[in-house]
């Protein structure tokens, strides 16, 4: 009996080894990719800011008055959300949180009377809403560690089509904020309207200073038509970088929790077979001990009998040594 479950915790001990070395790998891949996300996402920080300036100069001079991307719906009927989320999976609560941020928003916007449509991005999202039978406008999949430009406006497209077309009447992404290694926010924001180029174009952020006058050519009306689209599109690129750099901060958290939590199960398990196995050594020389017992007593000067508890003793010292190699060797 001792035996069968020495065997059986050397199989798991052997099993979580295993799998100890899986997330170890997992853990470092994630490790050596995170810089790289960083990187890429300061490097589109730039861009953002400068199309933002120039947005910000052609609203100072009268454009964007009549741009469906600025305008603010009056009712408002249908909100679509566009959720970001992974790929894969084994992220800690990564997507769990993403996910469950926007449908405590979508149930409160149903909740209003308002009708919801969902713009996935993520296989995880996607699964997740289908399952339960929510309405999925589009699912894009593939590229939440490694996005590009290309992959952004793709999204950004089938969005701002729809909403210029009166199809929606707000545009909300969840997504995931990246703030630094060891903290990530999940972030609900309005996407269209873009409500943050009307703010800096309205604020007028006079400091005493001496301001540019600009000369736009053509119109800056058509000048801000064009750059619109650009800049829902970099919004929503900055978004993808942070959601796969938080993604792949969570999975290196998690896959060192998972390392850690399997090297303290191998402990565990080596202790409780080695206590197996030392209870069943314990048992044979018990059994020996008396055995030999019966042996010497039922003897009566008999030279066979003695002789019989001669080699007893003799398998009863061979058992000990024996189990004392067993135990050298594990230590």
């Amino acid at each position: 009996m001792a035996g069968g479950q020495e065997r059986v915790l050397r199989r798991r001990i052997k099993s979580v080894q295993s799998t100890r070395k899986i997330t170890k790998a997992m853990e470092l891949i994630a490790a050596s990719r995170i810089q790289k996300a960083q990187q890429r996402s300061a490097a589109a920080r730039p861009y953002s800011e400068q199309i933002t300036e120039v947005i910000r100069n052609l609203a100072a001079a009268g454009a964007g008055g009549g741009s469906p991307l600025l305008e603010a719906r009056e009712e408002i009927s249908t909100v679509c959300f566009v959720v970001i989320a992974a790929d894969r999976g084994l992220a800690g609560g990564y997507n769990s949180n993403v996910i469950r941020t926007a449908e405590r928003a979508i149930l409160a916007e149903r909740g209003q009377g308002r009708t919801t449509d969902i713009v996935t991005v993520g296989k995880k999202a996607q699964s997740y809403f289908r399952f339960r039978g929510y309405d999925i406008a589009e699912s894009f999949t593939g590229f939440s560690e490694n996005p590009t430009y290309e992959d952004a406006r793709e999204v950004a497209s089938a969005v701002t089509a729809r909403f210029e077309a009166g199809e929606y009447g707000q545009v909300r992404m969840v997504s995931t904020q990246f703030l630094s290694v060891g903290t990530q926010r999940v972030k609900d924001a309005t996407y269209l309207p873009l409500e943050r180029v009307t703010d800096a174009a309205g604020s007028s952020s006079d400091d005493g200073g001496p301001s540019g006058d600009y000369e736009f050519e053509p119109d800056p009306s058509e000048i801000l038509e064009r750059l619109l689209p650009r800049y829902a599109e970099a919004r929503l690129f900055a978004a993808l970088l942070d959601a796969a750099a938080s993604e792949l901060a969570n999975r290196q958290r998690a896959m060192k929790s998972a390392t850690d939590n399997a090297e303290e199960l191998i402990t565990k398990l080596s202790r409780v077979m080695n206590r197996a196995r030392q209870d069943s050594i314990t048992t044979e020389i018990m059994e020996i001990v008396s055995g030999a017992e019966a042996l010497r007593q039922g003897a009566s000067g008999s030279e066979d009998l003695l002789l019989d508890t001669t080699n007893a003793r003799e398998l009863f010292h061979d058992q000990i040594d024996q189990g004392r190699g067993h135990v050298r060797q594990n230590r």
